[in-house]
C-alpha cells in the first residue's frame, strides 16, 4: 500500500555519478516513505545484457536496438528493490558483471536507447523514488525534489571495492572512465540538492535526505503518525 502521505504524485530524483551511493540511498528513502524505488540503472543493464548476449557491437545503436526490440524487458520496481525479466524470466542477478559494468557506458549513450528507458520510466504510476544519471534534468524535470549526490573517485572505488574483490586502483581507473563515458549524461538539473556523500556512511546520508524533505511536508508516515497533534513531524 502507498502511504506517501501529502504527496500522492510526488517524484523524487537520485542522479549522480557511478558508485555515488544513490542506488542505496534511493531505495533506503523508499522504504522509509513506504513508496516504490525504481532503478532506471537496470533497463539500461538489461539493454547491456542483451547486447552482449546477443553478441552484439554496443557501440552500434542500430544493432542495439534491433537486439532490444526481439526481446520483451519488463522492470519489476518495489520499495525493497527491483527484478527485471526477459522474456518473462527473472534476469537481475545476470546484470551486475564485468562485462556489462564494462559496456553499459556505451549502451546508455545512445539516444534512442535513453528514449527507450525514458518511456518506460515515464509510464511508472508516481510516487516513487528514482534513481540514475539524468531522472531530474532529462526524464522527471517536473519533479520538487531531486538530488545529486558526489564523492571523489577514490571514496567512490573504496565503495566499489567492499562490494566485489578488485584492485582499489583498478576500480579508480574504471570508474574515471565511467565518468568521463558518462559525462552528458552527469549534468544536474538546476534545481537539484547537490549533496556531497565523501566520509559520509549510508546512514548519515539518509537521514541527510529525509530532514531535506522532512522540512518540505514529506516525513515518513511513521513519523507524522509519532508526532504530536498539531506539531511537526521530526527529520
Amino acid at each position: 500500500m502507498r502511504r506517501f502521505e501529502g504527496a500522492l504524485r510526488a517524484v523524487i530524483t537520485f542522479d549522480g555519478p557511478a558508485a555515488a551511493g544513490k542506488s542505496s540511498v534511493a531505495q533506503r528513502v523508499a522504504r522509509a516513505l513506504d513508496v516504490p524505488f525504481v532503478s532506471s540503472g537496470l533497463l539500461y543493464r538489461a539493454a547491456t545484457e542483451v547486447a552482449t548476449s546477443a553478441g552484439v557491437d554496443t557501440s552500434d545503436e542500430d544493432a542495439v536496438l534491433r537486439a532490444l526490440r526481439a526481446h520483451t524487458v519488463a522492470l519489476e520496481p518495489g520499495s525493497a528493490g527491483n527484478r527485471v525479466r526477459l522474456d518473462g524470466r527473472d534476469v537481475s542477478a545476470a546484470l551486475h558483471t564485468d562485462l556489462v559494468d564494462a559496456n553499459v557506458s556505451f549502451v546508455a549513450a545512445h539516444p534512442r536507447v535513453r528514449d527507450w528507458v525514458s518511456e518506460q520510466l515515464r509510464e511508472v504510476p508516481p510516487p516513487f523514488v528514482v534513481d540514475g544519471r539524468d531522472m531530474g534534468a532529462v526524464v522527471f524535470p517536473e519533479a520538487r525534489h531531486k538530488f545529486f549526490l558526489t564523492a571523489s573517485v577514490q571514496e567512490r572505488a573504496r565503495r566499489r571495492v567492499g562490494e566485489r574483490a578488485a584492485d582499489l586502483e583498478a576500480v579508480a581507473a574504471a570508474i574515471a572512465r565511467r565518468d568521463a563515458l558518462d559525462a552528458k549524461q552527469l549534468e544536474p538539473a538546476p534545481d537539484a540538492h547537490h549533496l556531497d556523500t565523501e566520509g559520509l556512511d549510508l546512514d548519515a546520508v539518509v537521514a541527510r535526505v529525509l530532514g531535506i524533505l522532512a522540512e518540505r511536508g514529506l516525513a515518513p508516515p511513521a513519523a507524522k503518525a509519532a508526532a504530536p497533534r498539531g506539531g511537526g513531524a521530526s527529520p
